[in-house]
């Protein structure tokens, strides 16, 4: 038993190793083809599908898979490892969006949506930053308007993962004096139009867009959820998220990792292997530490959630995890590049896509900053975000 394994029971360890032997053989292969081409292979998402991984967690008369969410975190570990850009798909379309249909959806939602969300059949996405709106989530400006039985949604959404591949986006609106509200928008509703964001510094793979609502028109049984109660199924699927992330930062850091480790351990300098000098040494020790702690965080919080703690009650360990997860990840990658040296600088090595994967995980589902000021609001009882 590996110290990755420790504490894990069977079933997880078996979860854990059919996702290696996946990624192992149909992601990180091609993980470089795809960053190249700005484009993961959709065959890649039947897979997920038939697999089971993107039903993790799901109950099993929706077609999900009942597995516990330290599985979940263990498979997107896994695919973290392989590529980011492809677990970046699954936390989006599993973690953000179909776990919250699950948790906040009618019978009639749930049962439309769950099945083809779990088999691969659909993708989802979670339409909640703006171009004007990031960190501060609860000031957005996208606007749904009650007409009869109907509402009209107008706005715009920036950085939306999935957002030119999926078939529904989990959608927030302003819905006047009542806060906001979420709605389940399919992606072909007239009106809606998704502009790709092209040119990204990492996850080149992962569909990115800006989608634009004018006039979208739907009824009141795509509303998720109560009317003004939207921000908190927002900020629970996130703190749900930050898990997933932060699992996902523990397998771009292994990974990394491992590419060094093997590097350094073959290429020679002054007639020895470059690992045998001190201070490359340094570099790798100081990135096995990183991983280990980041990755007892993670399970830490799915053992939480396991227990039966709601996202409320863990979002400040979630933030712990993720916050400590990315930034290890980002400082793990850069070791592996500084082990490659300059053939770190091209992308025939691995080591720069590690790097720039890794940077966006400090930003996305709640910036470093943030997470600092959610843990310290816990510490004293004082909110520095208003």
């Amino acid at each position: 038993m590996t110290t990755r394994d420790f504490g894990l029971t069977e079933t997880q360890r078996d979860i854990r190793a059919m996702a290696a032997d996946f990624v192992d053989a149909e992601i990180a292969p091609h993980a470089r083809e795809w960053d190249r081409a700005e484009a993961v292979d959709p065959g890649v998402v039947q897979r997920l599908g038939e697999l089971g991984f993107l039903g993790l967690t799901l109950p099993e008369r929706y077609g999900g898979v009942e597995a516990d969410f330290l599985s979940y975190a263990l498979v997107t570990e896994e695919l973290g490892r392989g590529d980011s850009a492809v677990r970046g798909i699954v936390s989006v379309s599993l973690g953000l969006v179909t776990k919250t249909i699950a948790a906040h959806g009618s019978e009639a939602q749930r049962a439309e949506w769950i099945p083809r969300l779990a088999s691969g059949e659909a993708l989802g996405c979670f339409a909640l930053t703006e171009p004007g709106t990031g960190s501060d989530a609860g000031s957005l400006s996208t606007r749904a308007t009650r007409d009869g039985g109907d509402w009209i949604i107008d706005g715009a959404k920036m950085f939306i993962t999935n957002g030119t591949v999926a078939d529904v986006a989990l959608t927030f609106a302003r819905t006047g004096e009542d806060g906001i509200t979420a709605f389940l928008v399919p992606t072909g509703a007239p009106g809606l139009t998704a502009t790709p964001v092209h040119g990204k510094l990492g996850l080149r793979g992962q569909a990115t867009a800006e989608l634009a609502f004018e006039g979208v028109r739907v009824p009141d049984s795509a509303r998720l959820g109560e009317t003004g109660r939207g921000l908190g199924i927002a900020l629970g699927a996130l703190s749900r998220g930050r898990v997933s992330v932060a699992a996902g930062a523990v397998g771009l850091a292994q990974g990394a990792l491992d590419a060094a480790v093997r590097y350094a351990t073959q290429r020679e300098q002054f007639g020895r292997p470059v690992a045998s000098f001190q201070l490359v040494q340094e570099l790798l020790a100081d990135s096995e530490v990183d991983i280990r702690a980041a990755r007892l965080l993670t399970h830490q919080v799915a053992r939480m959630a396991d227990a039966g703690m709601s996202p409320k009650q863990y979002a400040t360990d979630a933030s712990i995890a993720k916050y400590h997860a990315s930034e290890a990840a980002v400082r793990v990658s850069n070791n592996c590049l500084q082990t490659f040296g300059g053939y770190g600088f091209i992308d025939e090595y691995p080591a720069g896509k590690y790097l720039r994967d890794a940077r966006v995980l400090t930003l996305y589902e709640g910036t470093s900053q943030v997470q600092k000021l959610i843990i310290g609001r816990a510490l004293t009882g004082l909110d520095a975000m208003t």
